[in-house]
């Protein structure tokens, strides 16, 4: 009698762990489409800002989002199909799988971390040496069209204000036509109008484009490390699920 009432209570939690590995499963797929998500949204949104940087960290940790999206969505359904056959097998692969995208979570997340601290420091360095340098110069034209969106998108003007300008290449060259600032600096872009550099012409922002780019970008870090600690609480929750499941499976069915 208290063998049955023993092996009708392991029956039991058997189920409950189950359901819960199936409501975990169900959730970490969601999170994975977010994840996804979050990723593309990184480089798709304002990602012509990307070749404004000195390193590719950002980029980097947005690649590694998307692969990791794509890989939680995939194991999401390959855990649901681990817990219907009840395999012992099939529940250590689902395990693993489980560990190697904590992981890869783990690196873009150190990744964002480090570079959310250099941010600054990196953007000081590069950004106004880019902007004075490679602005509207022969085979840069991505920079050209990344500064200009930049100025537009954040109503700003030179790395650090609009006087940043006035030692450019492309200012003291002939190509400038006696402009004062490129014309995507002015708040109504007209043919030329970057001759005028008065405040009611050009955007007059203090901090320049800088303080609006890292904040963007301060910005984004943030939500791709929330998005990641979300999405590894839910792994160590099903991790736990996935090992107590393990122990109570005894053989594998044939």
């Amino acid at each position: 009698m208290g063998n049955l009432y023993k092996d009708e209570q392991d029956d039991w939690i058997t189920v409950c762990l189950k359901y819960l590995l199936f409501i975990f499963n169900f959730l970490f797929w969601m999170g994975g489409g977010v994840v996804l998500g979050v990723g593309i949204w990184t480089l798709v949104d304002k990602g012509e800002y990307l070749s404004l940087l000195a390193s590719s960290t950002f980029a980097v940790s947005a690649y590694i989002l998307i692969l990791a999206g794509g890989l939680v969505m995939v194991t999401g359904f390959l855990g649901c199909c681990a817990v219907i056959r009840e395999q012992k097998s099939c529940l250590s692969t689902y395990f693993s799988c489980l560990l190697l995208i904590f992981l890869i979570e783990l690196v873009a997340g150190v990744l964002a971390y480090v570079y959310y601290q250099a941010l600054s420091e990196e953007l000081k360095q590069h950004l106004s040496k880019t902007m004075t340098e490679n602005y509207a110069q022969p085979g840069k034209e991505s920079i050209t069209q990344s500064v200009d969106r930049l100025q537009q998108d954040f109503k700003c003007c030179g790395s650090n204000n609009s006087f940043d300008w006035t030692h450019s290449v492309y200012i003291m060259s002939p190509e400038a036509e006696r402009r004062l600032v490129p014309d995507s600096c002015c708040k109504t872009i007209t043919p030329q109008c970057g001759k005028r550099d008065h405040p009611s012409n050009i955007y007059k922002v203090e901090g320049g484009c800088i303080t609006k780019l890292e904040q963007f970008l301060a910005d984004h870090l943030l939500i791709i490390g929330a998005v990641g600690i979300g999405v590894a609480c839910l792994q160590i929750c099903g991790m736990v699920f996935t090992c107590c499941l393990h122990r109570r499976i005894k053989l594998d069915p044939y």
